[in-house]
């Protein structure tokens, strides 16, 4: 029988927790904003900017190899 490579870990689950706490201070910001009555949207763009840093840190916790 052949020696199996080992399989690359993967997942980061530090990162994972970045984007879970990245959601949550978006949907904080977009509360806040939703509580002003909407007179600025710059709360908006806050909390659209941290949903993408959210994804991006999701994506990167499933794609980024862990070390050993």
């Amino acid at each position: 029988m052949e020696d199996a490579q080992p399989k690359v870990r993967r997942g980061w689950i530090s990162l994972y927790a970045l984007a879970f706490a990245l959601m949550v201070a978006a949907a904080v910001a977009l509360v806040a904003s939703s509580l002003g009555s909407l007179r600025s949207i710059d709360l908006l763009w806050f909390s659209s900017g941290l949903s993408l840093a959210a994804i991006a840190a999701a994506i990167a916790s499933v794609l980024v190899p862990r070390r050993r």
